[in-house]
């Protein structure tokens, strides 16, 4: 008798939305789950060094400040201007270029798009001189986009390399590698700053050649991805030669005209997007918060997002393998009730090591919630449209960064600059979460993943 192949196929055909699909699910070698999270540890170096622990931080406090408006433009052009609009305009596509990209197969082809533009917005990064706020504005939100659409369109691949019983651990696998990734960039820009400042040279020659850094690092990461990785379904033939757009466009009102169906999918969004205002606003304006009341330096900031990362990475692991025993529901609810927890140490913080507590329950919550989160959708997900549902989480999480970094800039306005009171705000939103996330109910969502949506559960 021959062996049975590697990645076990099976050819499922879902009816009722207009949406044949041939795409071949199973489990996955481990090579290509490997290829699969390289893309983790290589989009990591853009999220750690430019959007959380370094670039941030020196727009706000060197970028804005020679320039005329000062520190106090920079926060209000990062949570007012750039993270909201970049939010906005995933918000805007996700869903759409989701159902197209199921539909032509594509996602693997504009996933390169994706990296590409955003490799090149990171390198143009090195190049925009203090005291001119706005070519960075437009540099950092053209790159935020295209590294936030790549985020969704790698987790689209999700449901075709596991199942649902293993789900959870594989999305955990591709969470804890982006956190070796973020170990990497950090771990090179930190000794770079180090030797830099031993030469003499100020932040604005050394912080600079640190995007050179990630956009290397981004590119090489990305390699394996685009070489092992597989792109399973077909084009869908009852749309070939069809107006991709249109097509994406009824799909995606297919799905809101069956929400009903669909239920604990947008009880989970709805969910998803409460609590994910509180993290996103932490995760982006961290190093911010680190250096304006408890005055970090650049160097202080990547030290600990350092070791973020570490515990981040542990946290992922450890609450994979809990979401498959558990389910993710419980697992949620103990990571958020951990993120309430660090916000309420970080917000009393004195000392900078009272920070260094509160960040490393923040990583531990943040790996856990991420991996959970985006495996739920993907157990949530038809067969063939995995593209459209996680494109719908991707909006959901975008959204969530919009109207946190909104809602701490204005908080931080109004109460005159108090950057406490403003991470406090964030701790609401867990809480609203935690009560939120009991609407979902994990079977039935599993379930309607499986039945046709113009049929009643």
């Amino acid at each position: 008798m021959s062996k049975a192949p590697a990645f076990e196929r099976e050819k499922s055909v879902e009816s009722g939305s207009g949406a044949p699909t041939g795409v071949e699910h199973g489990r996955a070698t481990r090579g290509e789950i490997a290829a699969w999270a390289a893309y983790d540890i290589a989009n990591a170096t853009y999220g750690t060094v430019v959007a959380t622990a370094v670039y941030n931080a020196y727009f706000v406090d060197v970028i804005c400040g020679q320039s005329a408006g000062g520190k106090e433009l920079g926060t209000f052009l990062l949570s007012v201007i750039i993270i909201p609009l970049s939010a906005i305009a995933i918000v805007l596509t996700a869903p759409v270029l989701g159902t197209i990209v199921d539909a032509m197969a594509a996602k693997k082809r504009m996933l390169f798009v994706t990296t590409t533009l955003c490799i090149l917005c990171t390198a143009t990064l090195s190049v925009i001189p203090p005291g001119e706020p706005w070519a960075a504005v437009i540099a950092l939100t053209l790159a935020n986009f295209f590294f936030g659409t790549g985020e969704d369109l790698i987790a689209s691949f999700l449901p075709e390399l596991s199942t649902q019983e293993n789900m959870g651990r594989i999305s955990s696998i591709g969470w804890g590698a982006g956190y070796v990734g973020s170990l990497i960039a950090l771990g090179l820009c930190f000794a770079y700053f180090t030797w830099a400042k031993a030469q003499g040279m100020q932040q604005t020659e050394y912080v600079p050649f640190a995007m050179l850094i990630c956009a290397i690092l981004f590119f090489v990461f990305s390699l394996p991805t685009f070489i092992f990785l597989k792109e399973r379904a077909t084009p869908q033939t009852d749309v070939v030669g069809k107006n991709y757009f249109k097509v994406g466009f009824d799909r995606l009102r297919h799905t809101l005209s069956h929400a009903r169906h669909y239920r604990d999918l947008f009880n989970f969004l709805l969910t998803l997007c409460v609590y994910s205002c509180g993290s996103t606003a932490v995760i982006h304006l961290a190093s911010v918060y680190a250096q304006q009341v408890l005055h970090f330096t650049a160097s202080d900031s990547v030290i600990m997002i350092l070791v973020v990362s570490v515990t981040a990475a542990v946290g992922a692991g450890i609450f994979g393998m809990v979401q498959d025993r558990i389910g993710a529901i419980k697992t949620l609810a103990i990571t958020l009730s951990i993120w309430t927890i660090a916000v309420f140490i970080a917000c009393l913080a004195t000392e900078k090591a009272h920070l260094w507590i509160a960040a490393n329950f923040v990583g531990i919550a943040m790996g856990a919630t991420g991996s959970a989160g985006r495996a739920l959708v993907g157990q949530f997900s038809p067969s063939g449209r995995s593209g459209e549902f996680l494109g719908l989480w991707g909006m959901a999480h975008k959204l969530a960064t919009c109207i946190g970094a909104v809602t701490f800039g204005a908080v931080t306005h109004l109460s005159g600059n108090n950057y406490r009171v403003a991470l406090l705000s964030c701790g609401v939103f867990f809480i609203a979460g935690l009560l939120l996330l009991w609407r979902v109910d994990e079977k039935r969502g599993r379930l309607a993943a499986k039945t046709d949506a113009d049929l009643p559960l």
